[in-house]
């Protein structure tokens, strides 16, 4: 027996070395030494190449962790992957809403919490975080992908066959759309088909009228409402694009407004810096710039900033170890570079290098001067939302259906039915 057990024992320490250095060089994600498949969801049908890439990238690395895309359509994400969590399947690895479209699924426990988890987390700034923060229990349910801007893009060779300036003022800018119009260039892409592009015309031209951070602060606290007069003027200059949008503009979407820009077919687009990736990847010969949408005044101009998206764990996952992996590769400054060098959009990872390419570059200077988005950011956490009254009342406006007045008292009553701060 004495010499049996001398003999389980040195064959125990002979395997200990051997099932460290299996450990040690394997697949970190994946205890069980097995090979596994991760489902990983996004909302970018545009950048299924990309994420092709670092899916390959990654399994490089972790070559037992298979990763399979699906890439949905932007506007019927939120319904279909809420719909597979609620069964109990969906995605183990997927993109993730920011700010109030994060809380339902957070309310739920379809998500994982990532604070013990992650501890990366640490490292990343309280504005990115922030959109992967629930407003329930101050835990982060996201790592943090994305942040964009919102401005306006314009072409350079058009500007430069006009002999057109980089307008500072409101006034100057509407000359240039003149301008544009008169030489029959359609001065400005944007259209209100899509209720989700009236949001992005108001991050565009509503914060150097209304008032930027002062008056995000203000009624964010219930010091003033949407009734208020500065408010009500950013949504009338809003109608004043009217003559420079495309014809029958109330029917044109959102990827007529991305053609018309890309194929040069209209001179201004008022956009996300999310953009950037797509002009580059459709027509490389597209000489683009963008600027702040000026106000009234010369003088500082403010850019709308949010926190775009995180990536986000399914907390029934089978794969907990293998999915966590993939989320730690996707915040890692390999793919942050990637996301700056390729797509062109300001990466959330700490350390990542914005020199990689220079518009990314020009987006973190404007952010020097932003504001926050003003219906996303505070007031998507309950029904109905901000941004569902404003697009509606917006589209509602932009048709002459509604007055500004009219537009700008729907969205507050709407919101006063439920935000606390408006029922003083």
């Amino acid at each position: 027996m004495k010499n049996k057990l001398i003999v389980f024992f040195s064959v125990c320490l002979l395997l200990i070395p051997l099932t460290l250095t299996a450990k040690g060089s394997g697949d970190q994600g994946n205890v069980s030494g097995e090979e596994v498949t991760l489902e990983f969801w996004t909302w970018r049908t545009e950048d299924v190449e990309f994420y092709d890439k670092v899916i390959d990238a990654f399994q490089k690395k972790h070559p037992k962790i298979k990763v399979k895309q699906t890439a949905i359509k932007n506007t019927e994400y939120n319904t279909i992957l809420s719909a597979s969590l609620q069964g109990g399947g969906g995605p183990d690895v997927f993109m993730g809403r920011a700010y109030g479209g994060l809380k339902p699924l957070a309310d739920s426990g379809y998500v994982l919490a990532l604070d013990d988890l992650v501890p990366e987390l640490k490292s990343y700034s309280e504005p990115a975080k922030s959109g992967a923060r629930s407003v329930t229990d101050g835990k982060i349910y996201g790592l943090p992908a994305l942040s964009q801007a919102i401005f306006c893009y314009y072409n350079k060779d058009v500007y430069n066959k006009l002999g057109l300036k980089v307008p500072t003022t409101w006034a100057e800018f509407i000359s240039n759309l003149e301008t544009c119009k008169k030489s029959g260039i359609v001065p400005l892409a944007n259209g209100s088909k899509d209720g989700w592009t009236v949001e992005t015309l108001m991050g565009g031209i509503g914060p150097n009228f209304y008032g930027a951070n002062d008056f995000f602060n203000a009624v964010t606290t219930g010091k003033t409402t949407f009734e208020d007069p500065r408010f009500v003027e950013a949504v009338k200059k809003i109608g004043e694009l009217r003559p420079y949008m495309p014809e029958l503009f109330t029917g044109v979407g959102y990827t007529d407004i991305q053609g018309s820009f890309i194929n040069e077919m209209s001179a201004h687009m008022i956009g996300g810096s999310y953009e950037a990736g797509t002009f580059k990847a459709q027509n490389p010969s597209l000489a683009f710039d963008v600027f702040p949408v000026p106000g009234e005044k010369a003088g500082t101009q403010y850019v709308t900033f949010y926190a775009d998206m995180n990536w986000a764990v399914n907390a029934a996952t089978k794969q907990k170890d293998a999915a966590l992996t993939f989320l730690k590769f996707l915040g890692s400054k390999e793919v942050g570079n990637m996301i700056v060098s390729e797509l062109k959009m300001v990466s959330s990872v700490p350390g990542v290098d914005t020199k990689l390419d220079p518009f990314v570059g020009k987006v973190i200077t404007l952010l020097k001067n932003s504001t926050s988005y003003i219906f996303l950011v505070p007031f998507r956490y309950e029904q109905p939302t901000g941004s569902s009254l404003w697009q509606a009342a917006g589209q509602g406006f932009l048709s002459g259906s509604l007055t500004a007045e009219e537009a700008c008292k729907k969205v507050q009553d709407g919101i006063a039915s439920y935000y606390k701060p408006f029922q003083k």
